[in-house]
C-alpha cells in the first residue's frame, strides 16, 4: 500500500514522470550494461534493446504500477505483476538484481528530471518502486519454491526436430541429466538458451505445444531477423543439448466444467495447442471452440495436431480463417462479430498484439467479462491491460 506522505507527490508527478519515463529507461539500460555487461549474457534480449520494446516494456510496467497505486488504494495489480513475476522466473531473475536495478534506475531519473526532483520526490518514488520489486520478489521466491529442484537452468537433449507448417519447427526434448523434472500444465512456457554466433548467450520464451507433465515439446517460427530461432532452426540438430528453464506461465487451463474458447493466430497456437492436448487427452465433455487464424492453410504450425485433438472431442468446434482461404475456411482477419461464442465462456488468446488487441475488445463487447479473458505475451509486455 502507497503511505500516505507519498500518495499526493505520486499523483502529482505521476504526469511528468509517465511523459519522461520512455528517455529514462535508454538511459537507465546504458548505464545498467556499462556497469554489468555480464547481464546481456543470458539474461537480457539484445533484439529487444536494439528494437526499443524492452525499453517501452519497463517503462509501460512501472507507469502502469504507479497509476494503479493512485487510482485503487490499499491494492495491488495482480494480473500485471503474476504476469512478470512468471517471466522473471523463466529468466532466472534473483533478488539482489532488483537493487542492482534500482540503483541504475533512479540514477538515470534523477539525471533525467535534475531540475524538478527533490528528496520528496526521489523518496516517493523510491517507494513505488521498491513495493512493485517486493511483490515481484515474494512472488518469484513461490515459484522458485513450487520447482521440483533448485535449478534455473537444466540442459535439455534434442530427441526429434520436425518441420511444422511453412517456416516452422517442433523440438522434442529429453532430460540430458537426473534433475528432478518439473510438471508444465496446458498453457506453459519455458525459456530457451542458445549461444548466438557470436558466442552470446541468448534467451527465448516458447509455448510448450504438445503434451504438458514431464514431457518438453516446443514449436518456434523462424524469424530471419532474430537471433534465437535461426540458431534453433540452422544449427542446433537431433542429439545436441541446450538448456532450458523449469515451465512458467500463469495463462493455463482453470478448473471447471464451463465453455472453452482457444483464439490464437499464427504461431500463438502453441499455447492453445497445449491446452487443446490436455482437454482431448483427459475425455473432457466441456464445450470447447477453437479459433484460429492463419496466412495460408500451409503456414499453419500445428494444423494436424490440432485438428485430430478437436475431433477426439465430442463437444468440440474447429472456425478456420485465412488470408488465402480454402474449402471449410473463412476469408481475411478472424472477427468475434460473426462467431456464435457459447455463454459463460472462458477465452484464450495469443497470436500478434494487434490481434490479441482486437480480439479482446470483440469479446468484451460481446459480453465475455475481461476477468474470463486470458492472454499470453512473448516478447516485452508492452501491453499491460488486465
Amino acid at each position: 500500500m502507497l503511505s500516505d506522505k507519498s500518495r499526493p507527490v505520486i499523483e502529482a508527478t505521476l504526469p511528468l514522470v509517465g511523459s519522461r519515463i520512455g528517455s529514462i529507461t535508454p538511459n537507465f539500460y546504458a548505464r545498467l550494461f556499462a556497469a554489468h555487461p555480464e547481464l546481456m549474457d543470458g539474461l537480457f534480449s539484445r533484439s529487444n534493446q536494439r528494437s526499443g520494446n524492452q525499453q517501452q516494456a519497463l517503462a509501460g510496467s512501472i507507469a502502469a504500477f504507479a497509476t494503479h497505486l493512485v487510482n485503487n488504494p490499499g491494492t495491488l495489480p495482480e494480473t500485471v505483476l503474476s504476469r512478470i513475476a512468471h517471466r522473471h522466473a523463466s529468466l532466472g531473475i534473483t533478488e539482489p538484481q532488483y537493487q542492482v536495478v534500482y540503483e541504475h534506475l533512479f540514477a538515470a531519473i534523477a539525471e533525467d528530471l535534475a531540475e524538478v526532483i527533490t528528496p520528496e520526490i526521489a523518496e516517493a518514488w523510491t517507494e513505488v518502486y521498491w513495493l512493485m520489486a517486493d511483490a515481484l520478489i515474494k512472488l518469484e521466491k513461490g515459484l522458485y519454491a513450487a520447482q521440483a529442484n533448485d535449478r534455473m537452468w537444466m540442459p535439455w537433449r534434442v530427441a526429434a526436430k520436425q518441420p511444422a507448417g511453412t517456416g516452422s519447427m517442433t523440438f522434442t526434448l529429453e532430460p540430458a541429466d537426473d534433475t528432478p523434472v518439473t510438471p508444465a500444465l496446458p498453457g506453459q512456457y519455458i525459456s530457451v538458451k542458445v549461444a548466438v554466433a557470436d558466442g552470446l548467450r541468448q534467451v527465448r520464451q516458447y509455448s510448450l505445444s504438445g503434451d504438458a507433465g514431464t514431457s518438453r515439446t516446443f514449436t518456434t517460427k523462424l524469424d530471419d531477423g532474430g537471433e534465437v530461432s535461426p540458431v534453433l532452426h540452422n544449427t542446433v540438430q537431433v542429439g545436441d543439448v541446450v538448456e532450458i528453464s523449469n515451465p512458467y506461465g500463469e495463462i493455463t487451463l482453470k478448473e471447471g466444467d464451463g465453455p472453452v474458447v482457444l483464439a490464437s493466430a499464427g504461431i500463438g497456437c502453441t499455447p492453445t495447442a497445449s491446452i487443446l492436448r490436455s482437454l482431448a487427452e483427459t475425455g473432457s465433455d466441456r464445450q470447447v471452440l477453437v479459433l484460429h487464424a492463419e496466412s495460408t492453410l500451409d503456414s499453419w504450425a500445428l494444423r494436424s495436431q490440432m485438428t485430430d485433438d478437436v475431433e477426439r472431442l465430442d463437444g468440440a468446434e474447429l472456425q478456420l480463417w485465412l488470408e488465402k482461404p480454402v474449402d471449410g475456411a473463412k476469408e481475411g482477419f478472424m472477427t468475434l462479430r460473426e462467431v456464435d461464442l457459447p455463454a459463460d465462456a472462458s477465452l484464450y488468446l495469443c497470436g500478434p498484439l494487434p490481434f490479441m488487441k482486437n480480439i479482446r475488445n470483440e469479446a468484451i463487447n460481446a459480453g465475455i467479462p475481461a476477468t474470463k479473458i486470458h492472454y499470453e505475451v512473448f516478447g516485452p509486455d508492452i501491453w499491460l491491460a488486465s
